[in-house]
């Protein structure tokens, strides 16, 4: 990285766009800015365009050269944008993102904003922000036209189980903070193809797909990353048969990885080849940790069914690594995310009613597209559905749609406040949790 954080990292990665996205639409729900949700869309519209396999899962990367130049493919100089957009417009668009004749990277230019921002831009220039807004999106509109016709970078069509978990975290929250179900079908599309192709006949995972082919032994990333997508599907389009998976995949996680003597997971399977030594990983660098995913997927997935034996496992995850955690939090955020969860009264919100009807749907919306992180979000349905979640969420069980009109039921620690029909009051409700 330079000193002007100018350079980017050329080469694209698929766990760092979907790490990026939760970031920013994290952000978005925190403040309400809308400069973050744009940021998210713009990630999510590359990806869905650049790095989705036509089965709807992700690739990994798209490499760093094109004609064996690093970052050829995104550079510019003043000419090329004065030949596409005309020398008004150019002007403009150069003066803005910094395209100079001496250039800022090896005799060319990567636009930037750098020092400047739109809105000082348009006061300086003395044009509306809107109008200005508008003319700088028609002329990368245009620009990005042209770069389609130039000679693009390698794509790694690898399609890598733990890495596109994490894509479907991302586009699962997406989808609830921003109320864009494209972007929780192509969640989903992501999971059905994992779950069909990345699976052995005996429901063991595995870890790279390509060219038709599965295969090596899943680790314990590709587990935990897929658990932990599987959840934040079903709380975005609430299909039980999504946490039925992670409930399935969770259980084998701790078959074959688990540690009966000291806890915590393996990055190898019992069933793997026995190397000297049987690492296990904690510390989140360029990923979250599998450990970390996992000790809060065990903690959602007991609040959620009242299995008192995760209950047991995600304490004795989080035991094992305490000390490597103390020495370092800064290293070890999302395991510090699961203690929060633990220590920082995790909630549980019930929506009871139909979700055809439309009170129901601005419900679940009035939960969604706030910053809760350590709530679980349940939608109680009527009639045979609501059977299936009572079997399997018991915590469901008396939550029941008052006056046949949509009812939201927020609970801590095994007690509930005063069911609600209102949504200022659930909102105000949820955002204490």
């Amino acid at each position: 990285m330079d000193e002007k954080w100018l350079v980017p990292h050329f080469e694209k990665m698929l766990y760092d766009n979907a790490l990026l996205i939760m970031t920013y639409i994290e952000a978005f729900q925190v403040t309400g800015k809308a400069k973050y949700a744009e940021v998210a869309e713009q990630i999510i519209t590359y990806v869905l365009r650049d790095m989705t396999d036509e089965g709807g899962a992700f690739y990994s990367a798209e490499d760093a050269d094109s004609e064996g130049e690093e970052g050829k493919f995104y550079v510019w100089t003043p000419d090329e944008v004065e030949d596409i957009l005309g020398i008004e417009e150019s002007d403009l668009y150069s003066e803005l993102y910094d395209i100079t004749e001496s250039g800022n990277f090896e005799g060319q230019n990567i636009p930037n904003l750098i020092g400047t921002t739109m809105e000082s831009f348009a006061k300086r220039k003395q044009i509306p922000l809107d109008e200005l807004k508008q003319r700088i999106e028609a002329a990368r509109v245009k620009l990005f036209e042209h770069r389609k016709q130039r000679i693009h970078p390698g794509k790694d069509d690898k399609i890598l189980t733990a890495w596109n978990g994490l894509m479907i975290v991302a586009l699962s929250k997406a989808a609830r903070a921003l109320d864009k179900p494209a972007y929780a079908e192509a969640a989903a599309k992501a999971a059905e193809f994992l779950l069909r192709e990345l699976r052995r006949e005996d429901g063991r995972l595995l870890a790279r797909y390509r060219d038709g082919e599965a295969a090596f032994l899943g680790y314990v990333d590709d587990y935990a990353f897929l658990v932990w997508g599987l959840i934040e599907l079903y709380e975005t389009t609430f299909e039980l048969r999504y946490l039925r998976e992670a409930i399935q995949l969770n259980a084998e996680m701790l078959r074959l990885f688990g540690d009966e003597e000291k806890g915590g997971l393996f990055f190898y399977g019992s069933d793997a080849e026995q190397l000297l030594t049987r690492p296990k990983e904690i510390y989140d660098g360029a990923m979250p940790s599998g450990n970390a995913a996992a000790a809060l997927n065990l903690l959602r997935l007991s609040r959620l069914t009242y299995d008192a034996k995760l209950s047991q496992a995600a304490d004795e995850q989080l035991q094992a690594f305490a000390g490597a955690v103390a020495s370092y939090p800064p290293g070890h955020a999302l395991t510090l995310a699961a203690l929060d969860f633990v220590y920082g009264e995790a909630s549980e919100i019930v929506i009871a009613g139909d979700p055809a009807k439309p009170e129901t749907q601005l419900m679940l919306r009035t939960v969604q597209r706030q910053y809760l992180p350590n709530a679980l979000l349940i939608l109680h349905p009527p009639g045979a559905a609501g059977e299936e979640v009572r079997k399997l969420i018991p915590l469901v069980q008396d939550k029941l749609p008052l006056g046949g009109q949509a009812t939201a039921y927020v609970c801590q620690n095994f007690a509930c406040q005063a069911p609600t029909q209102d949504l200022e009051e659930l909102e105000n409700l949820s955002s204490k949790h």
